[in-house]
């Protein structure tokens, strides 16, 4: 797969990781509508079990979706491959890939300089208001390279120029 010149990391999702968050949420779904269609309880129980149920099969398809688009590291922003912004570089304030941190498994959290919105690319990435969370079903090895690269660019304070 071509990578843009100026991309400075990738990370995509583990597929084991992808199949396997996709396949439980699937299943779940699945169980939840037998339960529904196997009877014995009131209308209201059959109903709930049968949201639920869409519910979580809307949550797999969406997971599945959102986990065949890369996040990419460019000079001047933190992006998905089809060009969304998760967020621009300069207004990035901090990386924490910390143990205690209240991160995505195997990822990490950006904290903005100023809210950007609520967004969400299941098993990939989040953003509320000032954070950033990037992981999930991704590989660890390329959110740690991908976070000490950005780590970095805050050390050296070249991100406020966006160089």
């Amino acid at each position: 797969m071509d990578h843009a010149p100026d991309t400075l990391a990738r990370l995509e999702a583990s597929p084991p990781r992808r199949i396997f968050a996709a396949a439980v949420l699937g299943g779940l779904a699945a169980l939840l509508a037998w339960l529904a269609a196997a009877g014995g309880g009131t209308l209201a129980g059959v109903l709930a079990l049968l949201a639920l149920a869409a519910g979580c099969a809307f949550a797999a398809v969406s997971l599945w979706r959102a986990t065949g688009c890369a996040i990419v590291l460019t000079g001047d922003a933190l992006r998905e491959e089809g060009g969304r912004v998760l967020a621009p570089i300069s207004s990035i304030a901090a990386v924490d890939r910390g143990m205690f941190a209240a991160k995505p498994s195997g990822g990490f959290i950006l904290r903005l300089d100023h809210g950007a919105g609520f967004a969400w690319a299941p098993g990939m990435w989040w953003r509320m208001g000032r954070r950033v969370g990037v992981g999930g079903v991704t590989a660890g090895a390329q959110a740690r390279s991908m976070a000490d690269i950005l780590a970095l660019r805050l050390a050296r304070g070249d991100h406020k120029a966006g160089s």
